[in-house]
Formats: C-alpha cells, structure tokens, sequence
C-alpha cells in the first residue's frame, strides 16, 4: 500500500477506544522490523522520525525506505515527522513524502505557540497533510529535545489552541516524559479525560517507553489515540547488538548483527501493539 495519512487510523482509534504506536525509526532495519511485526498483527502503524534522525540522513532518505517498505504493506502505514521544530523542515518532510506532520511549539509561550503551529498547519492543509501540535510540555531528555521538568496542560488553554490553530491532534502534557526515567513520574491521568470531553480530536501519548503496561492502557482508555514509542526501541536494539557481538565478537557482517537488532525491535513492537489494543485493527474505520 501506498503511505497514509493519519487522519484515518487516529480517527478510527478514537471511535473505537484503542492507539495507534507510532515508533520512532533510526534506520532501514527498524523501517523493515516494525512493519513485519504490524503485518503479523493486522495492526494500523505510524514511523516516524526526528529531526536529529533527520540529519543522520535525510528526509528524502527516511521517506524513500517508508515508502518502499510501505508500498509491499498489506497494513496502512503512515510516515509522520516527529517534534518538528521549524517550519522550513516540515516543508522539507512534505516535499519528500511524508504524510503526517509534527510541529513543537510547546516552549514558546502560549501565543507564539498558537502562531508558530498555525502556520504549518496552513502549510500542510494545501496538501491535505494532518498537523499534530504539543500544549504542556513533555518533560526529559531525548534527541534535541530537552525539557527539564513536565508542565501540564491546560484544558481551556487546549480549546483555544485547537480552535485557533486547526490542528488535527494534540500532543498533551500529563507528567510523562522522554528519555528514560530517572524517576518515577507524576501523572494526571484524569487530565486526559477531562482534555477528551473538551475536545474533538484525537490525543497524543508522548514518553511512553518506561511506563507500566497498565498505566498506558489506562491512558488509552481515558481517550490517548496515539501512543509515541522511541527509547524503548533504541535500548532493545543496542542491546541485541552488543549481546551478538559479544557471543561473535569476530563477526564483521553487518547483515548478521543487523538481523539480531531487527529481531528485538520486532518483538517489542509486537509487545506494544498489545498494549495499544490494535491487534487485527489495521481496516478498521
């Protein structure tokens, strides 16, 4: 299949009281693992990348691996750019294929936030790409992206914003963070329900990886529609790398110790398929 769009796969979660994962991708081993494992799981899925997986390559790069492992799919698969942070690289993600469209303006102010996110989502519309903005601020260390404490949001202020900037979902502030835990977070989950009564589109999980299985379930069951999955990948890859090299310290292939790592993260995305609740959900409307 060809790449998707989000609009569909997000509307159909919240409908139905289940997430999407969307898994951040690093290479064309992780490109090829996650989709094999969505494939077994008849499950919807979204890749993305960030803007310093970005400089590691390119967005023409990403989005021509996304595309080709896609296009083989028999599962909707979207490719969505992950805390964009600038206007003039979610330009560059939409002329290079990507279908989905992350633009982080959760450290400005609340009115530089609504200006800077409308913009990109003005630029997006021309070509019917969906917009996800950020309101409350998802604390820790992860990539670019460094926040030292979470900052909750605020369900009037989420209103306005939405209203004001047209997005088509809305990354939400709870406690979470990304990184790995350095300590055990403060969530609210209670906020997300509040958020979902107020609002009329689908909501976003970040600094998922390192949360029990439970509390993001009871996330989703509050109305989170997509759940961002990153640290939880890279660990499990890392690790299945080093294990193989340690047991095979002469193998110079990269195609063998690749295989391990793509192993690992297909086990894992098979893990948080389950948890989402998006096994068998890949048409569903």
């Amino acid at each position: 299949m060809p790449l998707t769009t989000t609009i569909e796969m997000l509307s159909a979660a919240r409908k139905n009281g289940y997430a999407v994962p969307a898994f951040n991708c690093e290479n064309m081993e992780m490109i090829l693992a996650i989709i094999a494992a969505c494939e077994e799981m008849n499950a919807p899925v979204i890749l993305q990348t960030t803007p310093s997986t970005i400089r590691y390559a390119s967005v023409e790069i990403f989005a021509a691996n996304a595309a080709a492992a896609a296009k083989k799919a028999a599962i909707p698969v979207a490719l969505h750019l992950d805390h964009g942070n600038s206007r003039a690289l979610a330009e560059d993600a939409l002329r290079a294929g990507y279908t989905s469209i992350m633009i982080d303006g959760s450290h400005f102010p609340l009115e530089e936030n609504i200006s800077f996110t409308k913009s990109t989502v003005e630029l997006c519309m021309i070509s019917g790409i969906p917009v996800e903005g950020e309101l409350g601020r998802v604390g820790g260390k992860e990539d670019d992206i460094s926040a030292e404490n979470s900052g909750y949001t605020d369900p009037d202020e989420a209103v306005r914003f939405v209203a004001e900037t047209g997005v088509s979902s809305l990354a939400i502030g709870v406690g979470t963070a990304h990184g790995v835990y350095a300590v055990k977070p403060v969530l609210k989950p209670e906020l997300i329900s509040i958020l979902k009564e107020k609002l009329e589109i689908p909501l976003v999980l970040h600094g998922a990886s390192g949360l029990e299985d439970s509390v993001v379930q009871d996330c989703i069951g509050r109305g989170i529609c997509k759940v961002n999955i990153a640290t939880d990948l890279r660990i499990g890859y890392t690790k299945a790398i080093r294990a193989f090299l340690e047991h095979d310290p002469l193998c110079f292939d990269p195609k063998k110790y690749g295989e391990a790592g793509r192993d690992a993260i297909k086990e894992i995305v098979i893990s948080r398929i389950s948890v989402c609740g998006c096994q068998g959900r890949a048409h569903t409307s």
